[in-house]
């Protein structure tokens, strides 16, 4: 399990999925910074990207496509 630091430098009130911050992880020396909710969301889940795109090219060879 990781740990991250999570600023939030800017909200919108009438729109909450308008942010503006920076993710640091415990024990990195790395920073992220993000612009909008789906960024801060790719940032702490790196694996849904990674597991999204094996899945489709596993399933791309078993089904191909019939034309």
């Amino acid at each position: 399990m990781n740990s991250y630091l999570v600023r939030i430098f800017r909200k919108a009130e009438n729109n909450p999925r308008m942010l503006v911050g920076v993710v640091e992880e415990v024990g990195v020396m790395e920073k992220k910074a993000f612009s909008n909710l789906y960024e801060l969301w790719d940032i702490l889940n790196p694996v849904r990207k990674v597991q999204t795109l094996s899945k489709k090219s596993k399933n791309s060879k078993r089904n191909p496509k019939v034309s």
